[in-house]
């Protein structure tokens, strides 16, 4: 851990227990996002009920507007496919999102990927860094880039460690899932072949997304993130940062499930990603583990959980001197590590593999 994550670290759990919760969640926010937390004010009053205050600390006023319909936007050019921007709203919320819709779309039912950002970021930064737009345009299939925003978090980061939004039919959860399926309805999508993925923060909700709506998502992809149910309130949420928590699942959620994280990540600790594949594959799985080298480029480990009939429930790839980045990812966008195996070509070669199980 560098000394910066750990002085955020320490200054996190001091403001807890003094009970200034609002410094103390900008301190966990910035530890995400590997920037030094603005000043924040002192809390107006002590908060008896720390999961009460975890809810309040970024207020969100419920929405009334209707949905926007998508618009084209600016930098969309002949054969490349569009990138449209719109949002979704339901009783709580409304989030922004942009679409990619690759060449062809219409003519046939084509996969759709969901892909969710880290804290500060945004999804025309995302879509850069990870270059989905690219594969889909070349592969054929839509991405749909869900965007926090900084009325809910003041740094975009979304509510992984917040007990009310890691559950079916609340808070964010709901609000992504019910974006998914509006996109869904608006486009020829696959029901079969939907996915999600995401960095970080992004990471950790879409592990809550395929364990809260295994019927929506096919797959899910967890870059540098933590297991559904780590944490469930601020000082957890410390805890699990920094050295793993616990999952609040007793049995494996079955759900396929591909991760990637580098083994230098000073803000997610690696076990994290341990924590995914167990959540995921449980540990009675049979395991293959591959060491692969690549010429100017970083080492990796990639291990492949096995069912006993053989099929494959999860990988996880270990980057060796990976820090908190996307790996394979275009310097193009932030909190990209291009010495990387490329995580966005092997999440979607797993994706594809995995259509939705009968029964879900």
């Amino acid at each position: 851990m560098t000394p910066d994550f750990q002085q955020l670290m320490r200054n996190a759990t001091r403001l807890t227990r003094t009970g200034d919760l609002q410094a103390a969640t900008a301190a966990i926010q910035a530890a995400l996002a590997g920037t030094a937390p603005a000043p924040t004010p002192p809390a107006p009053r002590a908060m008896r009920d720390m999961a009460d205050v975890i809810d309040v600390v970024a207020r969100e006023l419920p929405d009334t507007d209707v949905t926007t319909p998508p618009r084209p936007a600016a930098n969309d050019a002949p054969g490349t496919g569009r990138f449209i921007a719109g949002s979704h709203s339901n009783a709580a919320s409304r989030r922004d999102f942009k679409l990619y819709i690759p060449p062809g779309a219409g003519e046939r039912a084509l996969p759709l990927v969901v892909m969710l950002h880290g804290c500060t970021q945004n999804p025309d930064d995302f879509a850069a860094g990870t270059a989905m737009n690219e594969l889909a345009r070349a592969q054929g299939f839509f991405v749909l880039y869900p965007a926090q925003s900084q009325q809910a978090n003041p740094q975009r980061c979304w509510s992984w460690f917040k007990h009310n939004h890691q559950a079916r039919g609340r808070g964010e959860p709901a609000l992504l899932a019910g974006m998914t399926h509006e996109v869904m309805a608006a486009h020829a999508v696959d029901p079969e072949r939907v996915y999600v993925a995401g960095l970080s923060a992004g990471g950790a909700m879409a592990a809550i997304l395929g364990d809260a709506y295994p019927d929506v998502y096919a797959a899910v992809g967890v870059h540098s993130g933590l297991a559904a149910g780590t944490a469930t309130d601020l000082p957890s949420a410390l805890g699990a940062m920094k050295g793993g928590g616990h999952p609040l699942r007793a049995s494996a959620s079955g759900v396929a499930t591909i991760v990637f994280h580098g083994d230098a990540d000073s803000t997610v600790h690696p076990v994290n990603g341990h924590q995914v594949i167990t959540a995921s594959a449980g540990t009675a799985s049979s395991v293959e583990v591959e060491h692969i080298a690549t010429a100017g480029g970083r080492a990796s480990t990639r291990s492949v959980h096995r069912a006993p009939d053989g099929a494959v429930l999860a990988e996880h790839w270990l980057v060796h001197g990976a820090p908190h980045a996307w790996s394979g990812g275009s310097t193009k966008g932030s909190y990209t590590d291009a010495r990387g195996p490329d995580a966005s070509a092997e999440m979607l070669r797993f994706f594809m593999a995995h259509p939705r199980r009968q029964g879900h």
